[in-house]
C-alpha cells in the first residue's frame, strides 16, 4: 500500500511517548510507547477498525506526566513489541482495512506535526529503522481545521478538545482509554469538514524531505534570520549528512548545513543550519541538548547574516564545481605544492573514480595563484567516497595526505578564507600616528578593574562594548585586555580597566550574569595587581593568587618611545612590538620607570578608526606567543637609540623591520630562510638581521598564557 495526497483514505494517527505530552511531545527525547489509529474513507464516510498498540521502549522508566495522562505502567509495556515489529503490524493492519474499504492508498492525518517530525522520524533514525513512504507526507489536522474554520483560535492554540468543542462533538467523560477518545474525536472533526458539510478539501499535505540536498549558496542570496540555528558541541568529524540526520524529520533548505571552521581552518564543533521556514526552525530549537551518539548538542537561534558569512560565496569556479548535485565531497589536505590533477587522480586510483575526472577536482589557491595544499574532490556515490577515505594519511610525493568528508558550505568557507588572504607584496593601509595622553597598564591594590569570565569564544571588541553599554564611557584608553590560551585562541576571559573603583563596582552590579550571545557572563571586581597576575599566566581563584608557572622575570609592557621620524607603514593587523620584549628582560624597576618618564607614549590607529578612543588593531607590547595573525614590528631607530641606555639589555641592530617566523621545519637552516625571502631586502651581508633564539628566549616564547590589549 502506498501514500498519495489524492487518496480518498486518511489514516488518523495518534501517539504518546514515555515523557512529555502536548506541546512538548518529543522535546525530551523520550521513546514512543503508544500508537492508536483508524482508517477513514473520505468519499463514503466509512471507517475501519480502531487499533491501539503499545510499544516497548528501551527505557521503561516512565515520566510523571506520562503516568498521569496515559495510565500506562512499566509492567504493561514490558509485554509489548519493540518499535520495528509494531511498524510491521501497523502496515499489515492498515492494508487489511484498506482492502475491506476497497481502497489501495492512504495518507496520514495527525494532531499537529510533533508525532511525525519530532518522535517517529528521530527515533527511527537513532534505531536505524527505515520508515516506509507514507511517513513522509501527512495532513496537519490543526492547520486543516483552521483553514476550514478561520475564525477559531490560532493554529498553535488548537487542541483536539477545543476543536471537538467547536463542532459540538460530545466527548464521553467516562472514556478513560487514553488515545482512543482522541482518535474518535479526530474522526468526527474530519467528517465535519468534508465537502458535504463545509466544502473543505484536503489538498496540500505536509512533507518530510527523505534526504538532505547539498548545493551552493550565493552571498547575494536573501536568508531569513527566522530560519537559521546554530548547533554546538558537534563531534569534529561530523559531516553535513550527520547533522541532517540529527534533525531528521525537519526540512533543511538546499545547501543549508554550514560547518564552522576556526582560524586554522579546522572544524570547531559548530554548524549553522538553515531550514525551509520559521516553523521548522522553531521545531529544531526544541531539540536543544538532544544527543548525537554520546554527545548532547546545543541548539540556539542564529541570523541569516551569520549563515551567509560562513556558507555564502561569490566564486564562479566554486559554483560550477558544486553545480553537480547529489555528489559526495571529500577534502584533501597537505598536498605537495607541485601536485597536479594527474597526481591526485593517480593517488586516488581506479577504485574511487572522481566525477568528471579533472572537472571533479578543485584546488584551493591564494589570490596570486600559489597552491595552499588543499583540494576538494567529488564522488558519485558513497562507496567511492569510502574507498577514498581509506587512503587517509597515505603518502603522495614526500607528504602524507589527510582525507575527510566535507560539505558544500565548507568548500565556500575555505575558498573565501584563502581568497581574502592579503598578498605579501601588497602595501597595506597607511597608519595615522595619534598621540594620546600618557597611559600605563595599572598595577596596585586599587580595585578599579573588572574581570569578564565565560565570554563566547567568538566575542570581539564590539561585543564587549555592546555588553557594557553606557559604562564604556568609563573605560580607560587601551583598557580592554583579551586573555588568550597558549594556542592563541580566546580563553573566554577579559579584563577591563575602569577610570575608578566606583565605576568598576557599578559595572559589576549592572552586568554580572548578563547575557552575551546566548551565554551569561560573570563580572567580578579586581585590582590591577590581580589582573596582571592572570595576564602573565597566573590564576585567580577564591584561595587567592597563584603565580605564573614561568620563572622568568615578568615582562612589563614598555611604554612606546617617541620619535620624530615618519611613521612606518605596517599592516593594520600588526602590533608595535619593541625588541626588548622578545628577549629576557633584565632591567630594574627603577630603570623602567626612568625610561617611561623620559619617553612619552605614541600609539597608532588605523585611518578608518581614528575617531574611536579604543584601539582595535594596534596592541600593547605583550609577552611572546601572541596570535599568529599579529606580526612583530620594531620601533624606529631613533626610538631604539633613546631606549638602549636605560634598558640595560643587548639591543638588536635595527636596519628595518623585525619579523618573527613560526612553524619552520626543524632542519631549516640560514640558507633555506634566506631563500624563502628571496626578492626582499634583508639585513646587511653578515646577516645580522637573522636572529636565532637561544634556549632562554625560546622558553619565553612558549609561555603558557598570552594576552592582547586592545
Amino acid at each position: 500500500m502506498t501514500a498519495s495526497p489524492h487518496s480518498d483514505c486518511l489514516v488518523v494517527l495518534f501517539g504518546a511517548t514515555a515523557g512529555a505530552a502536548g506541546a512538548k511531545l518529543g522535546a525530551d527525547e523520550r521513546e514512543l510507547i503508544l500508537l492508536v489509529w483508524q482508517v477513514v474513507d473520505r468519499h463514503s464516510k466509512k471507517v475501519g477498525t480502531l487499533h491501539k498498540c503499545l510499544v516497548k521502549a528501551d527505557n521503561l522508566d516512565l515520566g510523571e506526566q506520562c503516568r498521569e495522562v496515559t495510565g500506562l505502567t512499566p509492567e504493561g509495556l514490558s509485554k509489548a513489541e519493540p518499535l520495528d515489529r509494531v511498524l510491521q503490524q501497523f502496515s499489515q493492519l492498515v492494508s487489511s482495512d484498506l482492502k475491506s474499504l476497497g481502497r489501495n492508498s492512504y495518507i496520514f492525518c495527525t494532531d499537529g506535526q510533533l508525532l511525525i517530525r519530532q518522535v517517529l522520524h528521530p527515533e527511527a533514525s537513532k534505531k536505524n529503522l527505515l520508515l516506509s513512504d507514507p511517513f513522509y507526507s501527512f495532513y496537519d489536522l490543526r492547520k486543516e481545521f483552521h483553514d476550514c474554520y478561520p475564525n477559531v483560535a490560532p493554529v498553535k492554540d488548537l487542541t483536539i478538545q477545543s476543536m471537538a468543542e467547536y463542532i459540538a462533538f460530545g466527548i464521553d467523560e467516562t472514556e478513560d482509554d487514553f488515545g482512543v477518545w482522541q482518535v474518535k474525536a479526530m474522526v468526527a472533526i474530519i467528517f465535519s469538514m468534508l465537502p458535504e458539510t463545509n466544502n473543505h478539501r484536503f489538498a496540500v499535505p505536509e512533507t518530510v524531505k527523505p534526504k538532505y540536498e547539498t548545493g551552493p549558496c550565493s552571498k547575494s542570496e536573501a536568508v531569513d534570520s527566522e530560519t537559521v540555528i546554530r548547533a554546538r558541541g558537534l563531534p569534529w568529524q561530523s559531516s553535513d549528512q550527520d547533522i541532517a540526520r540529527f534533525f531528521k524529520g525537519l526540512n533543511i533548505a538546499k545547501g543549508g548545513v554550514a560547518l564552522c571552521l576556526n582560524a586554522q581552518g579546522r572544524r570547531n564543533g559548530e554548524a549553522l543550519v538553515r531550514f525551509v521556514n520559521s516553523e521548522q526552525r522553531d521545531l529544531a530549537l526544541e531539540r536543544h541538548k538532544h544527543h548525537m551518539g554520546s554527545r548532547y548538542i546545543e541548539v540556539y537561534k542564529a541570523t541569516g547574516e551569520e549563515f551567509l558569512k560562513i556558507a555564502g560565496g561569490t566564486s564562479n569556479e566554486v559554483a560550477q564545481f558544486l553545480s553537480k548535485e547529489n555528489q559526495v565531497i571529500i577534502r584533501m589536505r597537505g598536498l605537495p605544492f607541485t601536485a597536479t590533477p594527474e597526481d591526485v587522480l593517480g593517488f586516488l586510483g581506479s577504485e574511487c573514480p572522481v566525477t568528471g575526472g579533472k572537472e571533479g577536482l578543485l584546488f584551493v589557491k591564494y589570490p596570486d595563484g600559489r597552491p595552499t595544499g588543499d583540494a576538494f574532490v567529488l564522488f558519485a556515490c558513497e562507496e567511492y567516497a569510502q574507498n577514498a577515505l581509506k587512503k587517509h594519511k597515505e603518502i603522495l610525493g614526500k607528504r602524507y595526505i589527510e582525507i575527510f568528508r566535507s560539505t558544500a558550505a565548507e568548500v565556500q568557507q575555505v575558498l573565501n578564507r584563502y581568497m581574502s588572504t592579503p598578498l605579501i607584496p601588497t602595501l597595506p593601509t597607511p597608519i595615522i600616528p595619534v598621540i594620546p595622553p600618557p597611559y600605563t597598564i595599572t598595577a596596585g591594590s586599587v580595585r578599579d578593574c573588572v574581570r569578564l569570565r565565560g565570554l563566547p569564544y567568538t566575542a570581539g571588541i564590539d561585543d564587549i562594548l555592546e555588553f557594557m553599554g553606557d559604562a564604556t564611557a568609563d573605560i580607560k584608553p587601551h583598557g580592554v585586555h583579551m586573555v588568550l590560551n597558549q594556542q592563541g585562541r580566546p580563553s573566554g576571559d577579559a579584563f577591563i580597566q575602569m577610570k575608578s573603583a566606583d565605576r568598576a563596582f557599578l559595572v559589576v552590579q549592572k552586568c554580572h550574569k548578563k547575557m552575551m550571545k546566548d551565554r551569561y557572563v560573570e563580572v567580578f571586581q579586581c585590582s590591577g595587581e590581580e589582573m596582571n597576575f592572570v595576564l602573565m599566566g597566573g590564576t585567580l581563584n577564591r584561595s587567592g593568587l597563584s603565580p605564573p608557572p614561568c620563572k622568568l622575570p615578568c615582562l612589563s609592557p614598555p611604554t612606546y618611545a617617541a620619535f620624530q621620524t615618519a611613521a612606518a607603514v605596517i599592516p593594520t593587523e600588526a602590533a608595535i612590538y619593541q625588541p626588548q620584549a622578545l628577549l629576557p628582560s633584565t632591567r630594574t624597576q627603577q630603570a623602567s620607570a626612568a625610561l617611561a618618564a623620559a619617553t612619552p607614549a605614541v600609539t597608532y590607529y588605523p585611518a578608518q578608526a581614528a575617531q574611536l578612543y579604543m584601539n582595535y588593531t594596534a596592541y600593547y607590547p605583550s609577552p611572546p606567543v601572541s596570535p599568529t595573525t599579529v606580526g612583530y614590528i620594531t620601533a624606529p631607530q631613533a626610538a631604539v637609540a633613546a631606549a638602549a641606555p636605560a634598558a640595560h639589555t643587548p639591543m638588536l641592530p635595527q636596519p628595518g623591520a623585525l619579523v618573527r617566523m613560526q612553524g619552520l621545519p626543524y632542519n631549516a637552516g640560514m640558507k633555506e630562510i634566506l631563500s624563502f625571502f628571496q626578492g626582499y631586502q634583508y639585513a646587511p651581508d653578515d646577516y645580522n638581521g637573522l636572529i636565532q633564539l637561544n634556549d632562554q628566549a625560546r622558553s619565553v616564547l612558549q609561555a603558557p598564557k598570552d594576552w592582547v590589549c586592545l
